[in-house]
């Protein structure tokens, strides 16, 4: 119609911490990490139409969990890069939140970087535009890992990136028991001894097949999950729960909990292990998926 503002719609999806090293504590306080990151096909929706005010509106089943819009990382996203092009056309944000918050999936940073990739896209500017990346980091320290929503490693306190790594295509189901578990109380419990000189990296290089890729990253872990089962001990209940199912390969928890993930040898069998955590704990945030 005539008139009629405009719509652009942006996927954010569920950020994955498939292994996660913690390689010491900086002098600054912040844990320099070592995480294979992936992307799942669930997530949150973002939509945007241009206009002369920044606006946010927050809406979905997890809407509530996400506090007052204010706070949200997508305007402080945006506010972010407004600072470093002024002049860029911003406008109104409506935010769909499907994801669990605060459930170690980068919900909120996933949301953030949408909102970047939408002001690139409305205001003519290309991903690998510095101020761009520079707002990303400024909004939080998963965010530039989002901006690109493919896997790789992340390094440093989250701002060294990798190269986008090919894998293959993971059937998993994600879990979350709805508990909190406070990123900062997780890495209190760790008690990561001071980084003192540089950590030699994992130099992850992609097989070429899931099962080899499976075997890979059992021999490695989350370094935050025993922390986190100390602090909210649900957590054991959900892996127990998800390596209990027919099929799964390997279960872990992703980034500093709660949500669990299993990987599983097929599509059909993690959505019937889906089906039966669903129909046994009511309770929980449950969804097969596929990383990618």
């Amino acid at each position: 119609m005539p008139g009629t503002a405009r719509e652009l719609t942006e996927f954010a999806p569920a950020k994955v911490n498939l292994t996660l090293r913690v390689l010491g504590r900086r002098p600054d306080g912040y844990h320099e990490i070592e995480s294979l990151v992936v992307f799942a096909d669930v997530g949150d929706w973002l939509r945007f139409v241009p206009g002369e005010t920044l606006e946010l509106a927050v809406q979905g089943p997890t809407a509530s969990a996400a506090g007052a819009s204010g706070d949200n990382l997508v305007l402080k996203a945006a506010r972010a890069l407004a600072e470093r092009a002024p002049g860029f056309r911003l406008g109104r944000f409506q935010l769909d939140k499907q994801l669990p918050v605060a459930a170690g999936l980068g919900g909120g940073s996933s949301d953030a970087a949408a909102a970047l990739r939408l002001l690139a896209q409305e205001n003519g500017i290309e991903l690998g535009d510095t101020r761009l990346h520079a707002a990303a980091a400024a909004t939080g320290a998963d965010v530039p890992v989002c901006l690109d929503p493919r896997a790789r490693m992340m390094r440093g306190i989250g701002e060294i990136l990798s190269g986008s790594i090919e894998l293959p295509e993971l059937p998993a189901v994600l879990v979350n028991p709805g508990v909190a578990v406070p990123t900062r109380d997780v890495f209190a419990a760790l008690a990561a001894p001071a980084l003192t000189e540089p950590a030699q990296s994992d130099d992850f290089i992609a097989n070429a097949d899931a099962a080899s890729l499976v075997s890979l990253l059992a021999a490695r872990r989350n370094d935050l999950e025993i922390p986190a089962i100390k602090i909210q001990a649900l957590i054991a209940d959900v892996l127990a729960a998800l390596q209990a199912m027919p099929g799964c390969l390997l279960a872990r928890m992703s980034g500093s909990g709660a949500t669990c993930f299993g990987l599983f040898g097929s599509a059909g069998a993690a959505q019937d292990a889906a089906a039966r955590l669903q129909a046994a704990h009511a309770g929980w945030w449950v969804r097969a998926t596929a990383f990618r």
